[in-house]
């Protein structure tokens, strides 16, 4: 038997039960995992709220790392006692997963199960939106909404790393400086300053290149704002509820900008994506170029305490639940 967590109807974190089941064994291109870390991603409470709705009853989580424990007859890339990871797909809020061989992606040794957990959804999400989706140079300015959160801190850091000018919102005057030690160039507290007057400020009127923007109905007019024209509004989260609809003259006026809802799901929806980006990222860690932060641990005993500190913005960097 399994220790699984479930839920039987949308809600608050309390609705997420813990419960046991028989996983039988892999078969075919399946994959048995058990798993050493498990990653909490914002998404997890998108499909907890029915935000993003789905069948009912269902496990949650979609990210974890752990031991290949059994495969099925037609797997030839893994064998048991290898280390592996993945993002997608639910079930990781549990002790053991089953997935498909060509969703998993094989650990280097300089990736620890911990880092792995925690930063392969954020890391893989990073990836794509600097080198896929608007493929940030050195001439660059770029705005991080939520600088300190998992993403917003890899961002601030590999785009640093390219040599991009970033600048960062934050809530307190502690995320700020978290902010500022991973590459952030300037920060501006969303709650003490205009956010928007303070750009343009930045920028010497001219606007950022690009937005990339996980908050959603509470920053998305902001995004806009800053835009130089040409500029992309990158929409890839909806922490605050989701953005209402912008009509096309919206972009148009503002100077023809262009908007994009992203999904890692289309970016790594064949196996050789996937495993081009890992190789990116793990390369980026094994480099230096980004770390991710683990700033906060929970037992998988005490998830919903962990869902309710990640809904109520007391958590920065990435947090790793451990079976």
């Amino acid at each position: 038997m399994v220790g699984v967590y479930r839920i039987h109807e949308t809600g608050g974190p309390e609705v997420m039960k813990w419960e046991e089941e028989e996983i039988p064994p892999p078969e075919g291109q399946m994959v048995l995992v058990r798993h050493v870390a498990i990653g909490l991603n914002y998404i997890d409470t998108y499909h907890r709220s029915g935000l993003y709705p789905m069948p009912l009853p269902s496990r949650l989580g979609v990210e974890a790392a752990g031991l290949v424990e059994a495969v099925g007859a037609d797997v030839t890339t893994l064998r048991p006692g290898d280390r592996v990871a993945y993002a997608g797909g639910l079930g990781a809020y549990a002790e053991a997963n089953v997935l498909p061989a060509g969703r998993l992606v094989k650990l280097p040794e300089g990736v620890s199960d911990e880092v792995a957990a925690a930063g392969l959804l954020k890391g893989l999400t990073t990836c794509y939106l600097l080198r896929r989706t608007f493929p940030v140079t050195e001439d660059h300015t770029i705005l991080v909404h939520a600088a300190a959160g998992g993403v917003g801190l890899l961002l601030c850091q590999w785009a640093k790393h390219i040599g991009a000018t970033v600048i960062g919102t934050v809530g307190t005057a502690e995320k700020a400086e978290l902010a500022r030690q991973n590459g952030a160039d300037h920060t501006i507290v969303y709650r003490e300053e205009d956010v928007v007057a303070r750009v343009r400020e930045i920028t010497d009127g001219k606007g950022v290149n690009v937005s990339y923007d996980s908050v959603g109905k509470d920053t998305y007019k902001i995004s806009l704002d800053c835009l130089a024209p040409l500029g992309m509004f990158v929409s890839f989260g909806n922490s605050s509820g989701n953005a209402p609809a912008i009509h096309p003259h919206e972009l148009q006026n503002r100077g023809s900008l262009f908007f994009t809802r992203p999904s890692l799901a289309h970016y790594t929806a064949s196996t050789e994506d996937l495993s081009n980006l890992a190789d990116e990222l793990f390369t980026a860690i094994a480099d230096g170029i980004v770390k991710v932060h683990i700033n906060q641990r929970y037992p998988l005993a005490e998830l919903v305490q962990a869902h309710t500190d990640l809904e109520s913005r007391m958590t920065t960097g990435s947090t790793v639940i451990l079976p």
